[in-house]
């Protein structure tokens, strides 16, 4: 018979398969504070360098094929796209322009920088960030810098791991240590770290149950 934790795990797990598997539309995209929806349900921000997965992630999140493409397209690479959940509207999804570009002019990385350090400054209703990084490269410069606007902003966040299965079980180890041990030091960081795989669906049930603590 389970333990009571086991039964809060399972029963945490089976809110965000249902949520999830109901209603979820795309809102809107951002490119400045003065068009964020209203600030009328709590939110869940996701951020991460380009090319970490996470569209892919979202999708898999949400159980759906391409929810996030509606957003990833040419022009709005730099905005905050909207995505509502649950019908009653229960939270949103915001997926963050993606950072990191080496080559990205000056002006566009500085329009980032402002976009997403307001939002995070000022959002009353986001709830917990989390930090997209690729199992195969852990934990870069570019991220840090973005942990200690999160810290500086004191916004919740988590580290969730992305395309875990591209990396053997030993590495995908040593990486989840390395990440757990950088959480450590950054005071608004979440101890635990989520390992996933959009493609496997791998850590998608944990990080769904990760959400819905969130919101609640």
């Amino acid at each position: 018979m389970p333990v009571p934790d086991d039964d809060a795990a399972a029963a945490r797990i089976e809110a965000g398969r249902r949520l999830f598997a109901g209603r979820i539309d795309f809102l809107k995209s951002a490119p400045a504070l003065q068009f964020l929806p209203a600030p009328d349900a709590p939110e869940v921000a996701f951020a991460g360098r380009s090319n970490v997965g996470k569209s892919s992630l979202l999708n898999a999140l949400a159980g759906r094929k391409a929810l996030a493409r509606t957003s990833v397209t040419p022009g709005r690479t730099q905005e905050l796209n909207f995505f509502d959940v649950g019908a009653p509207l229960t939270f949103r999804l915001v997926d963050m322009p993606g950072y990191g570009f080496a080559k990205a002019p000056k002006d566009m990385v500085k329009k980032w920088r402002f976009l997403v350090n307001d939002y995070l400054r000022g959002r009353q209703v986001l709830k917990r960030a989390l930090v997209l990084i690729d199992s195969r490269h852990g934990i870069k410069d570019v991220d840090r810098e973005v942990l200690e606007m999160l810290d500086k902003a004191a916004v919740g966040y988590r580290l969730v791991l992305t395309k875990a299965d591209k990396v053997k079980a030993t590495d995908l180890a040593a990486v989840t240590q390395a990440t757990a041990d950088e959480a450590r030091k950054h005071p608004a960081a979440h101890p635990e770290i989520i390992a996933t795989s959009s493609e496997l669906g791998m850590g998608i049930p944990e990080l769904r149950a990760a959400v819905i603590d969130a919101i609640v």
